[in-house]
């Protein structure tokens, strides 16, 4: 096991990586307040380690499951309402943990309910997603989705502790293991060149699985992310740098209807356009854009943006992101590789050509 933290003053946290972590019950007990526990779950994780999660907790605890359906569809208030009501009716009080046992959808709405439940409970993310384990079970950012917007409705709230146990991968299906590397390759562009070399190197080892190169990039993730949000906790500067692509992702996410593309692949694709509009601006090698794509193919990403999007359903979809001030939409781009910056000084027609070319 190896173990990050999370430095947030009197509510830092840490971050477990190894194998079979889910089942040492003693990094969990010393985090409950009281004996109330629900474990937050969904359909299609809850069959496979909801009862080995169960067997870590103490005898005497009174667990209460939670399984919501699958999808990123259900990340909404309706869902979210849910659990209020299975807490509400257990009569679940202050001292109770709520955790996340799933991906970044189950993790994002355990952490919002627990942050809106009598105003505030303790929470426990155990990620089951590489997606999960590496970006948004780490920096406290909870919420859920609306039908004109991604990750509108939410708040800050920080977990007591992330366990990531990386013997879950070995049953995640493909295509959510690639949409995970997205998040995985975003460090590397945004503030870790050396690791993006390295992702260069042992990309094909991480596509086949590989368990040391698997917890090395977890590890290496997990550490840059750590020490962003430390820096900015709340996303009032640096902290927006972790969204490298998503506004251009969360916009084909949203006209595509949630679910129907990955947040990985929507991510893939838009840190490929910003990289290629860094490259227009004259920031980047139009070679790095080239070794981008070929990387996130490697990966089993898409790279090309939906071709039924126009240019101004994208304008108009990524007009409603939390990076927009007084109307002036700004994106993070590469000044260099490994070197994010948030920006607005860019000249809307170069924009405008770099997503009708991203076709």
């Amino acid at each position: 096991m190896r173990t990050l933290t999370v430095d947030l003053g009197d509510r830092s946290y840490p971050i477990h990586i190894g194998g079979g972590l889910m089942q040492q019950g003693d990094l969990l007990r010393p985090l409950l307040r009281g004996r109330q526990v629900c474990i937050v779950s969904n359909e299609t994780v809850a069959p496979l380690y909801l009862e080995r999660l169960r067997a870590a907790l103490p005898a005497e605890a009174s667990v209460l499951d939670v399984i919501l359906p699958d999808g990123e569809q259900y990340k909404n208030l309706q869902q979210l309402n849910t659990l209020f009501d299975a807490l509400l009716e257990a009569r679940h009080n202050r001292t109770t943990t709520l955790i996340a046992l799933g991906g970044g959808v189950v993790g994002d709405m355990t952490g919002f309910g627990a942050a809106c439940y009598q105003r505030g409970v303790d929470f426990i993310q155990v990620p089951t997603t590489l997606l999960a384990q590496v970006d948004s079970s780490v920096g406290g950012k909870t919420g859920v989705n609306h039908p004109l917007g991604k990750n509108m409705i939410g708040a800050f709230h920080q977990p007591r502790c992330v366990l990531i146990d990386t013997d879950v991968l070995d049953t995640l299906p493909s295509r959510e293991f690639s949409a995970g590397l997205a998040e995985v390759i975003k460090y590397g562009l945004i503030c870790n060149e050396p690791f993006y070399r390295w992702l260069q190197q042992n990309l094909d080892g991480l596509v086949a699985r590989d368990k040391v190169l698997l917890a090395e990039a977890i590890y290496r993730s997990c550490e840059d992310k750590a020490r962003v949000v430390a820096a900015d906790e709340r996303e009032g500067g640096l902290r927006a740098i972790l969204n490298l692509g998503h506004t251009f992702g969360h916009a084909i996410e949203t006209a595509q209807g949630y679910g129907q593309w990955l947040h990985g692949e929507a991510v893939a694709v838009g840190m490929l356009m910003a990289a290629d509009l860094s490259a227009r601006l004259g920031w980047l090698a139009q070679s790095d854009v080239a070794e981008l794509r070929e990387l996130l193919g490697r990966a089993g990403l898409p790279v090309s943006r939906p071709a039924d999007m126009t240019v101004e359903q994208f304008l108009q979809l990524m007009a409603v992101d939390k990076k927009v001030l007084d109307g002036q939409l700004r994106l993070v781009l590469l000044k260099a590789l490994g070197e994010a910056v948030v920006t607005s000084d860019f000249p809307l027609p170069v924009l405008e050509a770099c997503i009708a070319e991203a076709a």
